[in-house]
C-alpha cells in the first residue's frame, strides 16, 4: 500500500496521471522566447506567442534581454541552455553564426526564400521586423515648402530651431554623410576612409551649435512636440505611435531613411529545436505578421502583409510604397570593424 501511494506522489510530481489503470503524460512542452521587451514584445504576443500556443499546445516562456551576447556565448559553452528563440539585431546574428553561437537555419522547415523581403534571410536568422531612422518635424508649424531629405535638416536658416540627434555615431555618420552630397551606395565606402570619417565629422561641425542630443528612443517625439526641436532624428514607430496618440501633426521624411532588420534566431545546442521551426513558420506567415505591425509601424518581413494591414497605419511602415526608394541598409559588417573606434572619437567629439 505504501508502495502504491509513493508512485502515485512520485507519477503527479513528474506530471504524469493516472486514470482507471492508465498512466498519460502530460504535455509540459514548452517553447523559451526571448525579446527586448516593451511595446515590441507586447505586441508580439497577439501576433506569435498566443497564436503559436493555440496551435500547437506548446507553452511560450518569455523573457527579456539588451544584447549581451555573452550570456548566449555561456549558456552554448556549458549546454545550459536556457533559452530557444531569440530576437537579435543584424550584426549579432552575424557574428554569432560565426562564432556557432546560433543554429544554422533549414529554410525548407519555415518559408520559401523567395516569400521573404530582400535581405531578411540570413543562414542563422530569420528576419521579423525591419525598423528605420527618418527624421520628423512638426506639420502644424512647418509648412509651405518642407523639408525633403538630409541636406534640408541641416538647413538651419530656411528652416530655424534647434535639431535633434542621437548621441552615438551609429547612423549619425552615415546621416552627415548623406547631408553631404554623399549618395547611399557609397556611404560606407567613403566611411571607410579617414578622409570619408573625417567628412562626416566636419558636417557634423556644422549643426553642433544646433543640436539637442537624445539617448531614449522616446525622447525625440517629446522635444519635438514641446517645440523643443524643429526637427529631429528619430525611429519611426515611435513618432507615429506618438503622433496616434497625442493628436501631433508629426510629418516623416522617408528619403535616406537608414533602416535595419531584426530576426530570430535558434540558440545552438536547443532542446526543443522542431518547436522552434514550428515558431518560426508561424511568424514568417504575412497574416501574423500583420497582426504585429498594426500595432507596431515598423516595417514586414514576408512578402504580402501590407494586404493585411490596416490603410490607416500602412504608410507609416518602412516597406510601403516608396519609403524605402532611397533608404540605405546599416552595414553591421562596418560597425562590427570600426564601432568601437568610431565610438571613442565620437564621444570625445560630444564633449569638445
Amino acid at each position: 500500500m505504501k508502495s502504491n501511494i509513493f508512485k502515485i506522489f512520485t507519477l503527479a510530481a513528474l506530471g504524469v496521471t493516472a486514470l482507471a489503470g492508465s498512466v498519460s503524460i502530460a504535455n509540459t512542452e514548452e517553447l523559451r522566447i526571448v525579446g527586448w521587451g516593451g511595446t515590441t514584445q507586447a505586441a508580439h504576443k497577439p501576433a506569435y506567442f498566443e497564436p503559436f500556443t493555440q496551435e500547437t499546445g506548446i507553452k511560450v516562456v518569455e523573457d527579456e534581454w539588451s544584447g549581451e551576447k555573452a550570456k548566449i556565448r555561456a549558456m552554448v559553452e556549458t549546454g545550459n541552455i536556457t533559452w530557444d528563440v531569440v530576437q537579435v539585431e543584424g550584426p549579432t546574428v552575424d557574428q554569432g553564426c560565426e562564432e556557432g553561437l546560433f543554429e544554422e537555419l533549414d529554410w525548407s522547415r519555415i518559408t520559401d526564400k523567395a516569400n521573404m523581403v530582400d535581405g531578411t534571410v540570413k543562414k542563422c536568422g530569420a528576419g521579423i521586423l525591419i525598423w528605420s531612422v527618418i527624421f520628423a518635424y512638426d506639420g502644424d508649424k512647418i509648412t509651405g515648402d518642407v523639408p525633403q531629405n538630409w541636406a534640408d535638416f541641416w538647413n538651419v536658416e530656411k528652416w530655424p530651431g534647434k535639431r535633434g540627434l542621437r548621441g552615438k555615431p551609429k547612423p549619425m555618420l552615415e546621416i552627415a554623410l548623406m547631408a553631404d552630397g554623399v549618395a547611399k551606395e557609397d556611404v560606407y565606402n567613403v566611411l571607410s576612409t579617414p578622409e570619408g570619417v573625417d567628412q562626416a565629422f566636419a558636417k557634423l561641425d556644422e549643426l553642433k551649435p544646433n543640436i539637442l542630443w537624445w539617448k531614449a528612443g522616446a525622447e525625440p517625439q517629446q522635444r519635438l512636440g514641446a517645440g523643443d526641436v524643429a526637427m529631429t532624428a528619430a525611429y519611426n514607430a515611435w513618432v507615429y505611435r506618438i503622433a496616434d496618440e497625442e493628436g501631433k501633426n508629426f510629418k516623416m521624411v522617408w528619403d535616406g531613411n537608414q533602416f535595419s532588420t531584426d530576426y530570430w534566431t535558434i540558440i545552438k545546442g536547443s532542446p526543443n529545436i522542431d518547436a522552434a521551426y514550428k515558431f518560426l513558420e508561424l511568424s514568417m506567415r504575412p497574416d501574423r505578421q500583420a497582426v504585429f505591425f498594426n500595432k507596431v509601424t515598423y516595417g514586414w518581413t514576408a512578402k504580402g502583409t501590407g494586404e493585411f494591414v490596416d490603410e490607416k497605419v500602412l504608410p507609416h511602415l518602412p516597406t510601403y510604397g516608396s519609403n524605402m526608394d532611397n533608404a540605405l541598409e546599416t552595414s553591421g559588417a562596418f560597425w562590427l570593424e570600426h564601432g568601437e573606434s568610431l565610438e571613442k572619437r565620437f564621444q570625445a567629439w560630444m564633449a569638445k
